[in-house]
């Protein structure tokens, strides 16, 4: 039998963690520029730190399922955060960011993902509770969004996304930025400047990966506010991750592959515990299916071992071609000094 939380815990907690998505969005606002790759690796250190005492926070005063259940469930929103991130970072450069606003545009983005991943769990918490059998429908979402993930071309977009052309069709825009400001004159006449259409791009983004996190982490765990924790403790460190980062991103090729191996596998799981608590009388005469239901232990082992094949997998790959470079570049050298 599973051990309730205490009801303090789940209040503090949430409590605590606003509070510094709070202070981390005055600080900001105060001080806009780009942080140093030593300042944006103590900030990402410390929310993992924070997560991985908050897991321990769970063991003791929950249980075992508890904790398993928020590691899982953070790792996987931490994986996709991460390919949300890498979006962001196509967004931020097709808009051309000034660098010391970036941090801006990356905080409000990952407010606007906290706020519709919020919504989609309420929701989802509700649906689960009157229709077990939408997890068929979740767990075919996340197979076809991982067959979107490795498909040629996933992650390229060319131009303007369409909201964006209809926003531009009835609201003037200037040029140039105005430093962070959503509306600036230009000859004596108001108009919006192109941080809104970031802002907008943001927001979209996060509405479409909504879609895919939330049935993703409802396929660990059941429980809304784990499923909260770990989306806030995932994303809580995004901002200093993208500049810890940078161009990183691009480089790890087969992290796209990890990424859709997650989410096929627990689409995989979705669909199973589907048909091991089936009650729709078209499947078995509405009786539950005998097949196995993947537990959480395995599917966090799954997860740690797809992250860790894809990044190790990218870098070896980065490696060689590096030292293939090196060596063309060496044999090219050499070549003047040949006899013909």
């Amino acid at each position: 039998m599973t051990t309730a939380l205490p009801l303090w815990f789940e209040i503090g907690s949430m409590v605590v963690l606003v509070a510094i998505l709070l202070v981390d969005l005055l600080m900001i606002i105060k001080r806009p520029h780009v942080p140093s790759m030593r300042e944006a690796s103590i900030w990402v250190g410390v929310y993992v730190l924070l997560a991985l005492l908050f897991a321990g926070a769970l063991f003791l005063l929950g249980d075992a399922q508890h904790g398993s259940e928020f590691l899982a469930g953070w790792l996987t929103e931490y994986s996709l955060s991460i390919d949300n991130l890498f979006v962001f970072v196509l967004i931020l450069g097709r808009f051309a960011v000034p660098h010391a606003y970036q941090q801006r545009a990356l905080m409000i983005g990952i407010v606007l993902a906290l706020i519709f991943r919020g919504l989609f769990i309420l929701a989802g918490a509700a649906i689960i509770e009157r229709f077990i059998a939408v997890f068929f429908i979740f767990g075919l979402w996340l197979i076809w969004t991982a067959w979107q993930q490795v498909k040629p071309g996933g992650h390229e977009q060319e131009g303007d996304s369409w909201i964006i052309r209809q926003v531009k069709k009835v609201m003037p825009f200037s040029d140039e930025y105005d430093g962070g400001k959503l509306r600036t004159t230009v000859d004596g006449k108001r108009m919006f400047t192109p941080f809104l259409l970031v802002l907008i791009s943001l927001g979209a983004t996060d509405l479409l990966f909504a879609l895919d996190s939330i049935p993703a982490i409802f396929g660990i765990t059941q429980s809304p506010f784990i499923v909260f924790t770990a989306n806030v403790f995932a994303l809580m460190g995004l901002r200093q991750l993208y500049f810890l980062l940078g161009g990183l991103l691009e480089r790890l090729e087969y992290l796209k592959y990890g990424i859709a191996a997650i989410l096929a596998f627990i689409g995989v799981k979705l669909i199973l515990h589907a048909l091991h608590e089936n009650e729709l009388p078209f499947i078995n005469g509405g009786e539950h299916v005998p097949v196995p239901d993947i537990d959480t232990w395995t599917s966090l082992g799954f997860i740690v071992a797809a992250m860790a094949i894809a990044t190790i997998a990218s870098i070896v790959k980065v490696r060689r071609e590096a030292a293939a470079g090196g060596e063309k570049l060496h044999l090219g050298a050499a070549e003047p000094h040949e006899k013909p």
